[in-house]
């Protein structure tokens, strides 16, 4: 059995990621750490834990930790991962970081974007982004892996094909993209309060939105050149999903049947990459509880733009159902071990 712990047990991504191991048939959760919850039982947090996991959440250095599991998953906001995993605690185990502090290979668009300190930066050229689909032989062989972010992992998958395949101007991508309200955590911020966001939707961080930078490094490496997006997220009223709609001016002669071919020789034999049936278009409500990422896309003949849309549960493909599928290609096991869930419908 592999063993597993996980820092920052207590957000909704780290709940999301035991509710995924807890039922993953090779592997058992040793440690579950918390600050906020110390000495709580888990099962009293969350309550469809209840005689499931009532173990009691602990905080422990994670250098200690280390040396008790096979992986280490850290669910934690950015900066925190970077200041406690060095070359010694990499040395004992795999990690794998759900936050930010090694998805972008350069220190100082880190240091622009996400102002905070960072205390690692040797590992950064170590690190491989966890994008599975597209890293996974990279993966194998690594110690230290980048979880991508919810909003890139859906815009990435959805571009990649074409930008490979050079059918799209790289100039002019525009992403709008939006998201369900877990995708802002589990803290207490007003912006997500019931009475505030129910019955409403809007654009936030406008031009400025952290995941902007990890999208441009990965679309820029699929390129071959730099790739310079427009990224708008929004704030919609449900607790799951993202939903991206990208468009992208076509080069000379790109036809329906060119972009079909594209995307089928990426994605055909990914099992959680579903390229859907010509005029049928991604919907979070067929991806919720899932790991899958639902693509599909219009050519628009009057304009000579295409137009993607992507869809994925933000808090399973877009978090820890990514870092399960991370885990299963480190260890050498079956990919889809523990992710193989029908979406829940209705939800």
């Amino acid at each position: 059995m592999i063993k597993a712990g996980i820092v920052g047990a207590t957000g909704y991504a780290g709940q999301e990621l035991l509710r995924l191991l807890t039922q993953h048939p090779e592997c058992e959760v040793k440690y579950i750490t918390s600050r906020s919850y110390v000495d709580q039982s888990y099962s009293t947090i969350f309550g469809n834990f209840v005689t499931i996991v009532d173990d009691l959440c602990i905080e422990k250095e994670m250098i200690e930790l280390a040396k008790q599991v096979d992986v280490l998953f850290i669910a934690l906001p950015h900066g925190i991962a970077s200041a406690n995993v060095n070359k010694e605690l990499l040395s004992m185990t795999k990690v794998i970081d759900l936050g930010a502090d090694y998805r972008l290979e350069d220190i100082e668009i880190y240091d622009h974007w996400y102002k905070t300190a960072h205390n690692s930066s040797e590992l950064l050229e170590e690190a491989v982004y966890g994008l599975c689909e597209l890293k996974r032989e990279k993966i194998k062989t690594a110690r230290l892996i980048a979880n991508p972010g919810c909003y890139t992992t859906c815009s990435i998958l959805s571009l990649t094909p074409l930008l490979k395949e050079g059918l799209i101007d790289e100039k002019s991508i525009i992403i709008d993209a939006k998201s369900g309200v877990s995708g802002a955590g589990r803290g207490l911020d007003i912006g997500v309060h019931y009475a505030e966001c129910n019955e409403s939707m809007k654009a936030y961080k406008l031009a400025a939105h952290r995941h902007t930078p990890e999208i441009e490094q990965e679309l820029s490496l699929a390129a071959g050149d730099k790739v310079t997006v427009t990224f708008t997220p929004h704030l919609v009223p449900m607790n799951r999903g993202i939903l991206t709609t990208a468009y992208a001016t076509l080069k000379d002669s790109t036809t329906y049947e060119n972009i079909r071919m594209a995307y089928e020789k990426y994605y055909k034999d990914e099992y959680f990459v579903r390229l859907l049936p010509e005029g049928v278009y991604p919907e979070t409500r067929w991806v919720k509880g899932s790991n899958f990422c639902d693509i599909n896309f219009k050519v628009d003949e009057r304009t000579n733009r295409i137009i993607v849309i992507a869809a994925i549960d933000n808090l399973v493909k877009g978090a820890a159902g990514q870092a399960v599928q991370n885990m299963n290609i480190l260890l050498g096991i079956n990919e889809k071990m523990g992710l193989e869930y029908i979406p829940m419908f209705p939800a």
